[in-house]
């Protein structure tokens, strides 16, 4: 973190949705996000991360205000904008935009890569038609694509131009927030690492912040400056990402990290494998206390009835929301089966 003020500050997040029916035995309320905390840094990108239905992508559309938070606040370079109207949201979208896992679903398919790429210049009144070409063409070249691809429509693309595509016009405005949703997810292996090569230097040429969303770990390992670990709507811990993958604290972490892929086939054999019991419970009915302690193989009995905050007991910049995390003890060991 820096010492300038940040740039996304969220607190408190809460995203809740009506589910079920009166047909089907009533109608039942999911929580999907229950109580975020988030801070990004200007320049810093934050992976977020967890299993599928841990609330990562609600999130993301809560921050970018696809979806408009149940509760708590969300400020963008110092402004709240979680309960603003669609009329004074207009002018902040300017300042995040959002790149979403499938670059084809995304992209519309009746218009061309440099009407796509063109389309927020000219939602938003920048320039003329004369400079807003300009800008498309550059945009295109700083993604790799070349002039000749601004008059392809979406379905004339592989999948990483049309992410490409998506990236440029993500970018075109030049915004201080990117929402990242699994951006590469859809696309082959060799495909993922040019489009995150790319991705790296474009933050490093236009010093946006990022909230990049993902279930894969080596992809946020090679992403991120932080990391922030998600598990059934709630943060149970945050760290540097170094910090994270040499020292996880919370059992869930631990358990994410001991399932990662590893190349070496020696490594492999070394390290113990910490395999969960049982199935992420339902964001309807979750767990009392410490929504882990249903998996957790350490779990006690405080933590089926108090739910922990996320706080930095063993390190201010290292907040961690476990019982068993202790100043003296440091992180519990979790021990493979």
């Amino acid at each position: 973190m820096t010492g300038e003020n940040p740039v996304l500050v969220v607190r408190d997040l809460h995203k809740h949705f009506a589910g079920g029916s009166r047909l089907r035995g009533g109608r039942h309320t999911v929580r999907a996000v229950d109580g975020v905390d988030l801070t990004i840094a200007p320049g810093e990108v934050l992976g977020l991360v967890g299993e599928s239905g841990s609330g990562k992508s609600t999130v993301g559309r809560c921050i970018a205000r696809l979806e408009t938070p149940t509760s708590g606040t969300v400020e963008l370079l110092g402004r709240d904008v979680s309960r603003i109207s669609r009329r004074e949201m207009r002018p902040v979208r300017r300042d995040v935009h959002v790149v979403f896992q499938d670059p084809y679903s995304s992209l519309n398919p009746r218009m061309t890569v440099g009407q796509i790429v063109g389309e927020p210049l000219r939602q938003h009144g920048e320039g003329e038609r004369r400079d807003r070409t300009r800008r498309v063409g550059e945009m295109l070249e700083r993604v790799g694509l070349r002039e000749q691809m601004r008059t392809r429509y979406p379905h004339e693309l592989s999948g990483g131009q049309r992410q490409r595509v998506a990236l440029a016009r993500a970018l075109v405005l030049g915004p201080r927030l990117l929402v990242a949703d699994e951006p590469v997810s859809a696309l082959d292996v060799s495909v993922q690492a040019s489009i995150l090569n790319l991705f790296l230097d474009l933050q490093r040429d236009l010093g946006f912040s990022c909230l990049f969303i993902t279930h894969d770990l080596s992809v946020v390992e090679f992403i991120s400056d932080r990391i922030a670990v998600m598990y059934l709507g709630r943060i149970v811990e945050t760290a540097r990402r170094e910090t994270l993958f040499a020292d996880p604290q919370h059992p869930y972490t631990q358990a994410l990290l001991s399932a990662a892929p590893v190349p070496d086939p020696a490594d492999v054999r070394r390290r113990e494998r910490i395999v969960l019991s049982g199935d992420l419970p339902s964001p309807s009915d979750p767990p009392s206390g410490c929504r882990f302690h249903t998996r957790c193989p350490v779990a006690i009995d405080r933590c089926a009835t108090d739910n922990p905050p996320l706080t930095g007991v063993t390190a201010p910049d290292h907040p961690v929301a476990c019982h068993l995390v202790t100043a003296e003890s440091g992180r519990p060991r979790v021990a493979a089966p």
